[in-house]
């Protein structure tokens, strides 16, 4: 067929047909069935007239943006385990590793971008989903460029240096009817889940005080997390983590903040904050003290309630998380893989039209208590958030 000009079918008593791109009357069903795979996506890619007839996929192509650490161990064999999502392309600046990636993962030519060229996956209708896994400074600008694109996202954490770049991703996404999702694993883990249903029960009454941490040993020197203008700060990264077992064990968004920086190593975070600990105000009344550094490994949640008390340990892990309560319950549900079943959540949530667990609006929570707690940092006040 080599227009789509002016044509017609005619199957019994049904006539279907487009005329310069209008759809004048068509029953899906059996349009699709007449067509081969590689002639439906010609004909529906650029239009979204025929786009909105194309069928729901059972499973779709996600492209990572950025092949490193996160991607490489943790993302693409996450992708190997998925049932509704697989690896389908990739967006490096590293020809060597685009055909590392594309030998391992048989990626084809087609699915394999660079930064200069990414815009032109909006033609490619093997991907549905771009993942953004950058340095937190270039979130932005590809979140933006995917959602022009027409593609889905899912954007690492942190989600942006600022408000202002959250707000800016929302709107992008919001504007091109995409979804957005933030790569919160954490709150797709049963165990995480457990907590927080016992704050939303109120099982032991209100919560009084939380005392959140997460923080490891990095003795990198090159990376972004110790490079102010790449997003790094150990506020951005590990401090997420604490923060998000205060807001999830409360239920609560944070009213007020005092925070506190400092650093043991300069050679190395002469540029961010190596250890942040910071205390939050919640509408209830309820307190979380809370800690994360760069340069202590700690990984634990403690909730006090007015009839009792949680604890987690570890919080934040990557292998599930694991905890008790003060009646003898225990918090120990397994999970295979948190990456792979964060991806399928998501995806099933594209799929079927329904919530994401983690939009963007609940990334830009976290990050406007992170600009507050750098404002108490400067100025040695406590903050309204």
């Amino acid at each position: 067929m080599s227009r789509i000009a002016d044509f017609g079918y005619c199957f019994g008593k049904r006539v279907f047909s487009i005329s310069k791109n209008l759809v004048m009357h068509i029953e899906r069903r059996d349009f699709l069935s007449t067509l081969t795979m590689a002639s439906a996506a010609t004909l529906f890619s650029g239009n979204p007239l025929l786009a909105s007839l194309a069928p729901k996929k059972e499973k779709l192509g996600i492209a990572l943006v950025g092949l490193g650490y996160y991607s490489t161990d943790l993302l693409a064999p996450a992708l190997q385990l998925t049932e509704k999502c697989y690896l389908a392309g990739i967006v490096t600046g590293t020809p060597e590793k685009a055909q590392t990636w594309k030998a391992k993962y048989k990626i084809p030519e087609k699915n394999i971008y660079n930064y200069q060229n990414f815009d032109k996956i909006a033609d490619n209708p093997d991907i549905d989903i771009v993942y953004v896994v950058l340095p937190p400074s270039m979130h932005r600008e590809f979140v933006v460029r995917a959602a022009k694109a027409g593609k889905h996202v899912f954007c690492e954490k942190p989600m942006a240096p600022s408000v202002a770049d959250c707000e800016a991703m929302i709107s992008a996404c919001k504007t091109n009817k995409v979804k957005l999702a933030i790569g919160y694993r954490c709150q797709h883990d049963p165990n995480i889940q457990a907590y927080m249903k016992v704050a939303k029960e109120k099982k032991f009454g209100k919560v009084m005080m939380v005392n959140s941490a997460a923080g490891y040993l990095d003795n990198r020197t090159t990376h972004w997390k110790q490079n102010k203008k790449l997003g790094g700060g150990v506020m951005g990264d590990m401090g997420v983590y604490a923060l998000q077992g205060a807001r999830l064990a409360t239920g609560e968004e944070p009213v007020s903040v005092t925070a506190l920086a400092s650093t043991t190593r300069p050679q190395i975070y002469n540029q961010v904050e190596e250890t942040m600990m910071f205390m939050l105000d919640f509408p209830s009344g309820a307190r979380a003290a809370c800690q994360t550094s760069f340069g202590i490994n700690m990984n634990h949640l403690q909730i006090n309630y007015e009839k009792g008390w949680l604890k987690m340990e570890p919080h934040s892990g990557y292998s599930g998380n694991k905890g008790s309560m003060s009646d003898g319950t225990i918090i120990n549900y397994p999970i295979q893989n948190q990456q792979a079943k964060q991806m399928d959540e998501d995806c099933l949530a594209i799929i079927s039209g329904s919530e994401l667990i983690a939009p963007g609006e609940e990334g830009l929570r976290d990050i406007r208590v992170v600009e507050a707690i750098y404002k108490s940092v400067e100025t040695g006040k406590n903050v309204k958030i």
